[in-house]
């Protein structure tokens, strides 16, 4: 038997100083994520919110999260990380797949499944003439893991869209406006326009997720998917359904193996939540897995004990140590 667990937490800006000097700094941060890290014990690890670091030399490196894992079981792992066209990590919150397990391919795909969609804003002002394209600013990670016997994980890590409104010219929504609208029409299409990119980029995952059942299925071989992340919405809105690809949904029999399992479903609902909102708990962060692994699946945790609630009025999310999310790890054991 061969035990995999399979965990995603999103860190939450992690970098390596407190740029305004109101934020933690990295040593407060590790005394609180490190622990959480050792906690999971997690043999593929789907991470986002990681930032880079600029060296002397110009390039960005992952320093502060190599600062983060020293001591771990992560500190040797295969390592995949999104790109920018240098080859470097992005400045900004990027995806990164750690595995105990050797790595055996890595791409990163952003409107390569899915093509941007135009749109003509109207609230703008002044008003737009022309329709632009609505682009979702995170690629999908996708990392092939090898679990050996000739089994290979596919590894799908994201972080979609949040809820926050997107800025609509004229209309605010910035944080040197402090988040403020100029009207309620303004903020209404802000959130339509988040809205799209969400959907937008659960197409394309979607999409890619049918790509490796196709590819699978053509060599006559078993597909092992595993699509982790923050996903900004919960398992009854539209963005991971449609990634799931719920048989009530499609009506297909022919599908029915094609389906994702959302692992939380195990979960106690009075515990199955990864982030708090005014009080309430909300699951944004997700593993959804092929029935290839269900049939050795053992079980899901929530590490959620100790979340703060970041949203209260007049606070800021930069000046917790924690992370507003709470880590998932779900555990199979494979034959």
């Amino acid at each position: 038997m061969t035990t995999l667990r399979i965990a995603t937490f999103n860190l939450e800006n992690l970098d390596a100083s407190d740029a305004d000097g109101r934020g933690p700094t990295l040593d407060e941060r590790i005394a609180v994520l490190r622990p959480q890290l050792r906690r999971l014990r997690a043999d593929v690890l789907c991470l986002q919110e990681v930032h880079g670091q600029k060296q002397a030399t110009g390039d960005y490196a992952l320093t502060a999260l190599d600062r983060l894992v020293e001591g771990t079981r992560y500190a040797d792992d295969d390592r995949a990380t999104t790109e920018s066209s240098d080859g470097d990590p992005y400045a900004r919150r990027n995806l990164v797949v750690s595995s105990r397990f050797p790595i055996a391919g890595v791409d990163q795909y952003k409107h390569d499944y899915a093509p941007a969609p135009s749109y003509r804003t109207v609230t703008a002002d002044p008003p737009e003439t022309d329709a632009g394209d609505v682009t979702w600013e995170r690629p999908i990670l996708h990392v092939r893991v090898d679990l050996g016997n000739g089994r290979l994980l596919h590894v799908l890590d994201l972080h979609m869209k949040s809820k926050q409104p997107t800025r609509v010219p004229g209309q605010g929504g910035q944080r040197e406006d402090d988040y403020r609208w100029r009207s309620a029409s303004g903020w209404a299409e802000g959130s339509f326009l988040s809205s799209m990119k969400r959907v937008g980029q659960a197409l394309e995952v979607r999409r890619l997720v049918d790509a490796i059942f196709d590819d699978a299925e053509a060599a006559g071989e078993e597909a092992y998917v595993a699509v982790c992340g923050d996903l900004n919405a919960e398992a009854d809105e539209v963005p991971v359904r449609a990634i799931v690809g719920p048989m009530e949904e499609v009506n297909n029999p022919d599908l029915t193996d094609r389906v994702l399992i959302p692992c939380e479903q195990s979960v106690p609902e009075s515990a199955r939540y990864t982030l708090l909102h005014l009080g309430r708990g909300v699951m944004l962060d997700h593993v959804l897995v092929s029935r290839s692994l269900l049939s050795g699946y053992r079980g899901t945790e929530i590490h959620n004990e100790v979340l703060p609630d970041e949203s209260g009025a007049f606070r800021f999310d930069d000046v917790f140590p924690e992370s507003d999310h709470a880590p998932v790890v779900a555990e199979f054991e494979l034959e």
